[in-house]
C-alpha cells in the first residue's frame, strides 16, 4: 500500500491541535481594512476551531499532520 499524499493546500491553511481539533485562520483580514473597526480587526487575528463535520473532511486530506 503506498503512502497517502498530504493535500498541500490544506496543510498550509489548517493546523491540528494537540487534542486533535482543526484550527484555521479567519478570512476578511487581507484588504479593505480602513472601513473595519479596530475591534473587528483584532478579533479576526485569532484562529478558530472548525465544526465537527468539517474537521472530519480536513483530517482525511491531512493524514500525517
Amino acid at each position: 500500500m503506498p503512502k497517502m499524499k498530504t493535500h498541500r493546500g490544506a496543510a498550509k491553511r489548517f493546523k491540528i491541535t494537540a487534542h486533535g481539533k482543526v484550527k484555521r485562520s479567519q478570512a476578511y483580514k487581507s484588504h479593505l481594512l480602513a472601513k473595519k473597526s479596530r475591534k473587528r480587526k483584532r478579533r479576526l487575528r485569532k484562529a478558530v476551531v472548525l465544526a465537527g463535520a468539517e474537521q472530519k473532511r480536513i483530517k482525511a486530506v491531512l493524514p500525517y499532520c
